[in-house]
């Protein structure tokens, strides 16, 4: 018997911005939240460092825009950047409400604010935080009250397959009604039909050998919007965080930027300092200029990582802003508060995504996306340093806004046939999808990472045609699993991301090429935009982006 669970709002995704436009809606709205492990395996529950937002009056809304701009390398959108900056106020407010408990200091006349920190690409301190573990504070928050709401239904342990479309049923319009999904505890392919469907899956950087990203991470949004026949734009930037902890057992555990926002310094093995040669911000360039600088240090010297320094700080204040790191270093025989970390550049952060306008909707008609998984026009070619949880909740508000709209006047969802796996059977090779999984994730990271080349993408392109075949061929013979779900996705990425790179014949932001390693001068700066087969715009208007 097919299990069919009807809802007004599916949120594919149970981060910061699902969590957070599930809240904002359940007062007119039911709505279900889905998550493909527990709750909190998203990648916000492990971002350490905090929320962008003008509270100082020493800042303005100005600068944050500027510096924005300018860590974007040209390709931000304006529009979208004053839109973002001038809500972030409403959305450090609006978590406050929600129960999160920032950090605070006591001013010297006596009142107590909120600490503010300052990390790479800010001219002034303006990062809201919880500790160096924002992320958690958020995520546990908004989840007590997610749990806590009679409207909202929360199911952990569910992978979504696919988007439900009315093109895909041979039916008229260009509509999503809801997702195939599998209920990865009883191994059932369930039912969802939803009169808006929201993608808050998150990014893609799983599909690189290493990351500081949770093993979920595997850009199934963005696969799935591409697939439904959804613009992408801008995968070619994909940010590496320069600083995780180089330990064979540590799985690059983050080292948050705010260590270096806080007078760390990176040093070479011999204890010299490197950033003089390669920015005048020094430790706090932008993250694609360090991850470039550490990575040509590293292949220069033929060493395995650089160090990071911040034990000239007292002790205690590193204890105080850093519990979480000081107490994960440890684990691993590293005191920070006395000797250097090593650390090394893992992928972090998918700039690109889903395109949508600054009400989060995409090409198909009642499909939206926000959070990572989108492409908002806000990071342009480099995301700052803690614009993207500011962008999670900006953009759930205004999502939520446009869909309490569109509930009023959306048709019913019509009955939505079950699941079908007449033809296929149980696999009878597991191994197909380890092998091709590690094989994807290798070359990635060889050929499409840090630095990159013709030479490099058409072998990533060879490899990745290759296994989109055969994955295909896997897929239409054998039952669903949450691997191959997984896999399915991360190689369509690593295509989308490969054809990207492909047609930027420029360095720009965290594209970087030998083969042209300048600016195109000669050009306009403009977004990479890949248009499917079987776009879905034909039948709507084109969804806006505002100024580039």
């Amino acid at each position: 018997m097919v299990n069919t669970i009807p809802t007004d709002v599916l949120v594919i995704g149970c981060g910061a911005a699902g969590l957070s436009l599930a809240l904002r809606l359940a007062e007119v709205a039911t709505v279900t939240a889905l998550a493909k492990g527990t709750l909190e395996e998203g990648s916000t529950y492990y971002a350490q460092g905090g929320i962008s937002a003008v509270v100082d009056a020493e800042d303005s809304l100005e600068s944050h825009i500027q510096d924005t701009l300018i860590a974007g390398a040209g390709l931000c959108h304006l529009d979208s950047v004053r839109f973002t900056v001038e809500n972030a106020r409403e959305a450090i407010e609006w978590l406050i409400h929600q129960g999160v408990m920032f950090t605070t200091e006591a001013r010297a006349d006596g009142s107590i604010d909120y600490h503010l920190t300052r990390e790479g690409g800010h001219s002034h301190r303006r990062v809201v935080h919880a500790a160096d573990a924002t992320g958690r504070a958020i995520q546990t928050s908004l989840e007590e009250r997610a749990k806590a709401h009679p409207n909202i239904t929360l199911h952990d342990h569910h992978s979504v397959i696919d988007l439900i479309t009315t093109r895909k049923l041979g039916m008229a319009g260009n509509r999503c009604l809801g997702a195939y999904v599998l209920n990865r505890l009883t191994g059932q392919v369930e039912v969802f039909p939803a009169r808006c469907v929201v993608l808050a899956s998150g990014g893609a950087s799983r599909v690189y050998l290493y990351s500081s990203n949770p093993d979920g991470s595997t850009g199934d949004g963005i696969a799935m919007a591409w697939r439904a026949g959804c613009r992408v734009a801008n995968m070619e930037f994909m940010q590496f965080h320069p600083t995780c902890l180089y330990h064979p057992q540590a799985k690059s555990f983050l080292i948050t930027e705010a260590v270096r926002g806080e007078g760390g310094y990176l040093l070479l093995p011999n204890g010299s300092r490197f950033m003089e040669d390669f920015d005048q911000r020094l430790e706090l360039a932008p993250r694609d200029v360090v991850a470039r600088a550490i990575d040509h240090e590293m292949k220069r010297l033929g060493i395995s990582c650089v160090y990071l320094d911040i034990s000239h700080k007292p002790a205690d204040f590193i204890r105080s802003h850093f519990p979480t790191v000081h107490a994960k270093c440890l684990e691993y025989g590293f005191d920070m508060t006395q000797e250097p970390l090593p650390v090394v550049p893992a992928a972090h952060y998918t700039c690109g995504g889903i395109v949508t306008d600054l009400s989060g909707r995409t090409d198909m008609e009642n499909l939206y996306a926000i959070g990572e998984a989108a492409f908002t026009g806000l990071h342009g070619a480099n995301r700052m340093a803690s614009n993207s949880l500011l962008e999670c909740l900006v953009f759930a508000h205004s999502a939520s806004e446009d869909i309490k709209v569109r509930l009023a006047r959306v048709e019913a969802v019509p009955v939505l046939p079950a699941w079908d796996e007449s033809r296929v059977i149980d696999s009878d090779e597991e191994v197909v999808v380890t092998h091709n999984w590690h094989e994807l994730r290798r070359f990635m990271w060889d050929y499409v990472g840090i630095v990159r080349s013709n030479k490099r993408l058409r072998r990533a392109k060879s490899r990745v045609d290759l296994l989109l075949r055969e994955i295909e061929e896997y897929y239409g013979h054998f039952r669903i699993s949450a691997d191959l779900i997984e896999l399915r996705n991360l190689a369509l990425v690593a295509d989308l991301i490969v054809r990207s790179a492909m047609l930027r014949r420029e360095s720009r932001g965290l594209h970087y090429t030998l083969d042209y390693p300048e600016l195109d001068a000669l050009s306009p700066p403009r977004d990479t935009v890949l248009v499917p087969g079987n776009y879905a715009g034909s039948d709507l208007p084109p969804v806006s982006w505002g100024d580039a």
